[in-house]
């Protein structure tokens, strides 16, 4: 059983809740002393605190100090501080200070299960994700629990010592490239360069002189000789995302660098000796445009020496919040914001979406969600999940009411898509900052400054 560290000086309080807490293996604590002495040694996830300790009993002056020492020595312990009905502004105050959650006496046995409960859920989420967090750098970097990132990084591992190429097929934002740079990362090529390339975002008439380069004088503006992508990843990696993107003409051409391993430069005759290993990525049916005569079928078969299916998010739903508590912490620390973990409307939301988007949608929904939260939890409303359920939202037929609502929404996600920069939201609503500084103002909107 889990521990559970339960802090009261309230002999009947400690007995009820023990009682009610009956699931745990409960450790108790009356003073601030014996609370820091008992999180020393059993090192509990969950901590209750009633804010009100000897030998200020009648203040929340010795509670406060103990949480602020318990979050000093395990700051990743969940503390649900308990108050009297009249306490709620010492609460509040105790969940700036780090306290994950708060209740108010009298005890009811269903209540402080439910709260209990979704601390030690949430405790277990961080602990696996400082625990994946361990492996980054060290391993392939690949975040997830599941049994098919398991199986992914087991076929990394394989693959990654030989020169065998490899093939990522997968819905967009699903990790190619992470995937892709697990394999150099783990292979005997780490020290050397990785090079990516997107062959659907450059021009066809750029794209053979991005991969191989060329001599000066090839064409017009080509004032000096220039090294190619290929060239650039000597001793390396090249990764060739969205490679069915790649034109047929130029196709021939790279079957013969993968083929023979030498180039020529755009404008030059002379063969150059590269040697690169090559990882190849496509959301696109290769097996289909090969037989619509829209890929050549000996490229295909020559980058897809072995093959690695790339799972979407919604196949993986044990690893959606390891991975948006992995994010979150990420962004907390680049934006230098105090939020630490997800409430329990925000990890509903979180589990329920289907992620269309996959792996980059999380992830970016996270980094809003990092911005606007205005507190230390991030919830639904801050995700941008917003429930079509709600009748009020839904069924509302007061214009000024709808309106205000629309706005709302719209200066949130604007604010989060420019990372807070309120002269980019304004221009991004079509807007003055003036105006927006009213409409912030007028619907009372939390912007974190």
């Amino acid at each position: 059983m889990e521990k559970l560290l339960i802090v009261d000086d309230d002999i009947g309080i400690q007995k009820q809740l023990k009682w009610s807490l009956a699931d745990y293996d409960v450790v108790l604590a009356d003073t601030r002393e014996s609370a820091i002495a008992a999180v020393r040694r059993y090192e509990p996830k969950v901590v209750t605190l009633d804010l009100g300790l000897p030998p200020d009993a009648a203040n929340a002056t010795e509670g406060l100090a103990a949480l602020k020492e318990i979050l000093t020595i395990a700051p990743f312990t969940k503390v649900i501080v308990i108050t009297g009905n009249d306490d709620r502004e010492n609460a509040l105050k105790a969940i700036e200070m780090g306290a994950y959650d708060f209740y108010q006496k009298p005890v009811e046995s269903e209540v402080i299960n439910v709260i209990v409960a979704r601390a030690c859920a949430m405790a277990k989420i961080e602990h696996e994700n400082r625990a994946m967090r361990s492996i980054v750098g060290t391993d392939t970097g690949i975040i997830g629990n599941s049994a098919k990132m398991d199986r992914m990084r087991q076929m990394i591992q394989r693959i990654a010592p030989t020169e065998i190429t490899a093939l990522l097929l997968g819905e967009s934002g699903t990790g190619k490239e992470v995937t892709a740079k697990a394999i150099h990362t783990v292979s005997n090529r780490k020290k050397k360069p990785f090079i990516a390339i997107n062959c659907a975002s450059i021009p066809e008439n750029l794209l053979e002189s991005e991969l191989f380069g060329f001599e000066k004088g090839a064409f017009t503006g080509a004032h000096k000789t220039t090294k190619g992508k290929i060239e650039c990843a000597q001793g390396g990696t090249l990764f060739l995302d969205e490679i069915g993107d790649m034109p047929f003409n130029l196709q021939a051409k790279l079957l013969r660098f993968l083929q023979e391993k030498v180039i020529e430069r755009i404008g030059g005759r002379q063969e150059l000796a590269v040697d690169v290993r090559v990882v190849c990525a496509t959301n696109q049916n290769l097996q289909e445009m090969v037989a619509a005569k829209e890929f050549r079928e000996d490229l295909y078969y020559r980058i897809s020496e072995i093959t690695l299916d790339i799972p979407p998010l919604r196949d993986r739903e044990e690893d959606v919040l390891i991975l948006a508590q992995f994010f979150l912490q990420q962004y907390a620390s680049d934006y230098k914001r105090n939020v630490k973990s997800f409430t329990e409307d925000g990890i509903q939301a979180l589990k329920s979406y289907r992620w269309p988007g996959n792996i980059r949608e999380l992830q970016n929904k996270v980094k809003s969600s990092v911005i606007m939260s205005s507190g230390n939890q991030v919830n639904a409303m801050d995700l941008g999940f917003y429930d079509v359920e709600n009748e009020e939202y839904e069924l509302s037929l007061n214009l000024r009411t709808v309106r205000e609502q629309a706005e709302t929404i719209a200066i949130q996600k604007a604010y989060a898509l420019t990372e807070g920069n309120m002269s980019k939201t304004a221009q991004l609503l079509g807007i003055t900052r003036p105006t927006l500084y009213s409409l912030v103002e007028k619907y009372g909107i939390q912007i974190n400054g």
